[in-house]
């Protein structure tokens, strides 16, 4: 079975070494980042401790800079990894005005779009630049 994380599996906004950030096409939760361990590994404790370390680092920016541009009502961090066995953290803000809230993004839908979904998809590149900036040192 082909691991669709292997490959770039969305837009790269940056990679190291270990692990790379990408922008997922969501078009309705724009922000919606990933952070994928650039190894086919499938659980953290697979990793060693700087190695780890390293990983939560970057999912801790990624979450610093979703909040800040993007000003969700709250952030959902979620590693499960059932369909897809590769090491993965989702970082993706929440509005209590998303088609989903209160329920995760992959569970009932519970609203039509709303007009500040445009707002929001607006604030994509400036979240680009600012984790950029945030984990420039860590590549």
């Amino acid at each position: 079975m082909r691991c669709e994380l292997c490959s770039v599996a969305g837009e790269v906004i940056v990679h190291t070494a270990d692990w790379r950030v990408v922008l997922v096409n969501e078009p309705h939760y724009p922000g919606f980042c990933r952070v994928i361990w650039n190894d086919h590994v499938k659980e953290m404790t697979d990793l060693s401790g700087p190695q780890r370390n390293s990983l939560m680092s970057a999912v801790w920016q990624v979450e610093a800079a979703v909040r800040e541009v993007m000003q969700p009502h709250k952030i959902n961090l979620a590693s499960l990894g059932n369909v897809v066995p590769h090491l993965h953290w989702h970082i993706i803000p929440r509005y209590t005005d998303d088609l989903h809230f209160p329920n995760p993004i992959w569970g009932k839908v519970e609203r039509s779009v709303n007009a500040a979904l445009h707002d929001r998809q607006a604030l994509v590149e400036k979240l680009s630049a600012k984790i950029r900036m945030k984990l420039d040192g860590m590549q």
